[in-house]
């Protein structure tokens, strides 16, 4: 045997070269320029809202039972509204279009990038849709915000909340709680605070607290904020002697990369980076990508064209779902797809999140566990990615790092070492255990039996929770 051969390898890597798909193939695009899509302007004009902009989309592609089942799940389950930009919605069945009756339905239903950005009610489970300990903040992080969208959860870092909007709204958003319009199931939460009452607030706070060196900009989606407001924030952050990392956060990177395309985005970006560097501090583009589909010729360019202009680097961090990529194959395609064909380095794989009506995207800690495993040895070391679980009240955690875990009832059990924002004066903050849950249906019989006697919540009592939990929270903004 050829010890050069990789065809005995459980993974065989193969150089792919990124493919734009011709987005002609829809009907509803078939007239449109390669122009057309290359303007910002034309993509966020034309995204797609609604079930009828779908069917317009779509033409008689889909069948009647695909419409039913998106607008039963958006009156029932959604925690996201709908909005899907072109540049995603190219993504999904990406080649030659299935023939035959029925034939692209069944593509589209099967489609990856499709199952977390056009979620329908079939998708999700009946058994135990949400998790009982589900809940709209799954990571507590209002709870921790020392100014209004500031989140202060690890020592050394914050979060930025600048605006409650995204490009694209991904079905799994783990800040569903704020992000986007309210839909049927889920009432948002506000920001209480004028915006530019709130920025400056968050700049009081990082002034007046020097052990703060990393602030991750985010929302929502930096993509969304007009960018002279955007600088003016970056340029103000800089000024501030203790900041040393400044991360801005971004889907559109992947979902309307023409945005980053844009020539007055480049050169501002551009003018940050050189300030940055001047400075002595790293800033870098984290952007969001779940599957090898989704990376395409018109992303590596928006990718290139930051680092040009001077981000130390661009970074995934992408969320392990299942029916997306809960593979170890898929996991690999996307990281080499990031890294050969965008540049992008693949950063973390986040576990699915306990928000409600998430539990069919869900993996356990052994699944996740299993994945991270697989994974290992085919990448450079450095861009590895680390699967990690966000522990509630704790923070990132890579998948092996639990404490102890009852497979059984599917409850993993986790330390921490260090104190949040809300902690200061809790003397067992460091030697108490926390707990993250399986998705039910994962566990064994005798786990399944377990929760139905100790979590069964009906919808109703469900949802009277969520409100309860909403209610506080809108009090806990007003306090603002």
């Amino acid at each position: 045997m050829d010890g050069h051969s990789d065809t005995s390898q459980p993974y065989p890597y193969r150089q792919t070269e990124l493919v734009e798909p011709d987005w002609t193939r829809f009907p509803g695009w078939k007239d449109v320029t390669a122009a057309d899509w290359d303007s910002v302007q034309w993509q966020r004009a034309h995204c797609v809202k609604n079930v009828r902009q779908l069917r317009e989309l779509m033409g008689d592609l889909l069948d009647e039972r695909f419409y039913a089942d998106l607008e039963r799940d958006q009156a029932e389950r959604a925690t996201m509204s709908m909005l899907v930009p072109p540049q995603m919605m190219n993504t999904m069945v990406p080649h030659e279009l299935p023939s035959g009756p029925g034939s692209f339905t069944e593509a589209f239903y099967a489609d990856p990038v499709r199952h977390y950005m056009l979620p329908v009610f079939s998708d999700r489970r009946t058994d135990w849709p949400s998790h009982p300990h589900a809940t709209r903040d799954s990571l507590h992080e209002h709870d921790m915000w020392v100014a209004e969208g500031l989140t202060h959860r690890y020592p050394t870092k914050v979060l930025a909340e600048l605006l409650p909007t995204c490009p694209q709204y991904c079905g799994h958003c783990t800040r569903m709680d704020l992000v986007g319009n309210s839909t049927a199931v889920i009432d948002k939460l506000k920001f209480a605070g004028k915006p530019a009452d709130r920025l400056r607030d968050m700049m009081d706070y990082l002034r007046r607290t020097p052990e703060v060196r990393d602030v991750v900009v985010s929302g929502g989606d930096v993509a969304n904020m007009p960018w002279p407001r955007l600088e003016a924030f970056l340029t103000e952050l800089l000024e501030i002697e203790n900041i040393r990392d400044i991360r801005l956060a971004t889907k559109a990177l992947i979902g309307l990369p023409q945005h980053w395309l844009q020539p007055d985005v480049v050169e501002g970006v551009g003018r940050v980076a050189g300030l940055a560097r001047s400075r002595g501090v790293s800033l870098a583009i984290h952007t969001h990508a779940n599957h090898a589909n989704s990376i395409t010729p018109v992303v590596a360019r928006a990718s290139r064209a930051m680092l040009d202009a001077g981000v130390r680097d661009v970074r995934n961090q992408g969320v392990l779902l299942n029916g997306v990529n809960a593979d170890p194959h898929a996991l690999l395609d996307l990281c080499f797809r990031l890294l050969d064909g965008a540049q992008v380095m693949p950063y973390y794989f986040y576990m699915c999140d306990m928000i409600p009506f998430s539990e069919h995207w869900r993996v356990s800690v052994a699944d996740a566990q299993r994945l991270q495993h697989h994974i290992m040895g085919y990448l450079p070391g450095f861009a590895t990615p680390r699967i990690v679980c966000d522990v509630p009240f704790v923070g990132k955690r890579w998948v092996h790092q639990l404490e102890s875990y009852d497979r059984e009832r599917g409850i993993s059990y986790w330390t921490k070492n260090y104190r949040t924002s809300i902690e200061a004066a809790d003397p067992e903050a460091l030697s108490r255990t926390y707990e993250y849950y399986d998705p039910i249906h994962t566990l064994p019989e005798a786990g399944r039996q377990w929760w139905e006697q100790h979590g069964r919540l009906d919808e109703s009592a469900l949802r009277a929770a969520e409100a309860a939990e909403a209610s506080r929270r809108t009090a806990a903004l007003q306090a603002w």
